[in-house]
């Protein structure tokens, strides 16, 4: 297996968000590390926040519940504009028939959304939480 199902995941998400024409119009990027000029024009960006895996296999089957976190990053005057892209990735992510290479995608679905300033009063922050039910494969 070339890929785990963490990194595999993180790929369909990236892939899935930085095609997407309605969130990639009003961000500067999608981004595992962050780099010095993030917005590239634009007053938001994306970032991988923090992922974790509940096991969740049976006798015969690999399974994991994973948990990604998408962070919305927003320097536009108020908090529309985060709330804005929040809905995008929802609606981009949640309950998709999307595809994996390697490894069997159950289900797809956001947990939550949520927005609220950032310690950097010019920043509104949104979250973005992401579940993958995901059989490995052998």
């Amino acid at each position: 297996m070339a890929n785990g199902p963490q990194a595999e995941l993180q790929k369909l998400l990236y892939d899935t968000l930085r095609t997407n024409s309605d969130i990639s119009a009003l961000i500067g990027g999608v981004y595992d590390r962050v780099p010095a000029d993030p917005f590239k024009g634009k007053t938001a960006y994306l970032s991988f926040g923090s992922s974790d895996v509940l096991e969740n296999g049976a006798d015969c089957i690999s399974s994991g519940l994973h948990s990604f976190q998408v962070d919305v990053w927003s320097v536009a005057v108020g908090q529309v504009e985060a709330k804005r892209i929040v809905d995008l990735v929802c609606r981009a992510l949640h309950l998709q028939e999307l595809e994996l290479g390697e490894n069997a995608l159950v289900e797809l679905r956001v947990d939550f959304r949520r927005v609220f300033p950032d310690s950097d009063p010019l920043i509104t922050h949104g979250v973005v939480n992401v579940t993958a039910d995901i059989e490995e494969a052998e």
